[in-house]
């Protein structure tokens, strides 16, 4: 478990720019299941490839004229609840963070692992989630 205030501005880095935390296995649910529409949903984590890859990208990618309705996030190694559940979700891929899930009407649609992550630049990484949003929103 990481203390709190060294994830605090891992944490900000996307609430501020819209999404909203979520740290209970019920807001997970609640959010994947009793929301209609998109859901963009992003395991966030303290890794370097957050840092310069998913949340850039994450943020990024809600600036395009598709988007999806809801952004919401959990963060690896510290709301582990809400991380369990929010993997329950993205099964049959495996654990993985950082990574982004699209769901539409609580159905997985669309989702990127750590690999496809790692490496790669954030503005690729948004590509990949606007065509997405393209396609799904």
């Amino acid at each position: 478990m990481y203390p709190p205030e060294l994830v605090a501005p891992m944490k900000e880095d996307l609430t501020s720019a819209g999404f909203q935390q979520l740290v209970t296995a019920a807001e997970v649910d609640n959010a994947i299941n009793e929301t209609q529409g998109t859901t963009l949903l992003v395991i966030n984590s303290v890794c370097g490839c957050a840092a310069a890859n998913a949340r850039p990208a994450a943020k990024m990618s809600v600036n395009h004229s598709k988007r999806p309705e809801n952004l919401v996030t959990v963060f690896a190694g510290v709301d582990r609840e809400a991380v369990d559940q929010a993997r329950k979700y993205t099964l049959p891929y495996p654990p993985s963070s950082p990574s982004m899930a699209l769901f539409k009407d609580g159905k997985l649609v669309h989702f990127i692992e750590r690999h496809h992550i790692e490496g790669r630049a954030a503005e690729m990484i948004s590509e990949n989630l606007q065509a997405a949003y393209d396609e799904h929103c």
